[in-house]
């Protein structure tokens, strides 16, 4: 008996994104041709999906140029997560020339909807002044909203922005805490950031140990910072 497509996307269509994605991301080699599919049948969640599976080449060959067309596909269906992902290709010239102005206008469409990494992406753009008005305000802003949905990174993002009175007055002990709450939430710069308030505090042990899970977390092939005696050895 042939499979009825239609059928199948409408009841996918009532699942929830996360299961959804967790679908999709089960073996990429497997699931590109139904996502494939899916995308073509307008489902804009199988859209996204099957734009990032182009733009980073998992189950199907790299194609960001055509990663692009379909994260735009499903920005016009008004998903917030493609809206970012449009932004980053903007931002970073993925499959298109580099338009920061550009991404901004997407980011801030999702970030209006209350997007944590569209906000945290528009912040580096104001903190930066690409694509717009340099705003140091305007990022802390930005950076704080995300970090209350919990958006880790954007956790560390307002620590520093506290540290350094980045669009908000110094305030250390409010750093320490965004910086403790970053690395409590597995982000490796946060790790990293909380263990060097910890050793100028002479909390050794403490340090020690959150030096470790930063250089365990950090990626490969991303510029590290000198780490205390050892840590990089693993010791």
């Amino acid at each position: 008996m042939p499979l009825d497509i239609s059928s199948v996307t409408s009841l996918l269509s009532s699942w929830s994104a996360p299961r959804l994605r967790e679908l999709f991301g089960r073996d990429p080699h497997q699931a590109a041709p139904w996502v494939s599919v899916l995308a073509r049948e307008g489902m804009a969640e199988a859209q996204l999906c099957y734009g990032r599976m182009l733009l980073e080449g998992t189950g199907v060959p790299q194609d960001m140029p055509a990663a692009l067309d379909w994260f735009l596909r499903a920005a016009e269906q008004g998903n917030l997560d493609a809206i970012n992902m449009v932004g980053r290709c903007l931002d970073n010239g993925w499959g298109t020339p580099e338009d920061p102005q550009a991404a901004a206008r997407h980011y801030r469409r999702a970030a209006d909807a209350g997007h944590a990494w569209a906000l945290y992406n528009l912040g580096h753009l104001y903190l930066d002044g690409r694509g717009v008005k340099r705003d140091a305000d305007a990022a802390y802003r930005c950076y704080r909203r995300a970090a209350d949905q919990g958006h880790e990174r954007a956790m560390n993002l307002v620590g520093r922005c506290c540290e350094e009175g980045w669009g908000t007055p110094r305030d250390p002990a409010a750093a320490a805490g965004w910086y403790q709450r970053s690395a409590e939430a597995g982000y490796f710069r946060g790790q990293y950031n909380w263990a060097t308030l910890l050793l100028h505090a002479r909390r050794m042990t403490e340090a020690a140990i959150w030096f470790e899970r930063a250089a365990a977390g950090w990626p490969r092939g991303l510029a590290s910072p000198a780490f205390p005696g050892g840590v990089n050895q693993g010791v």
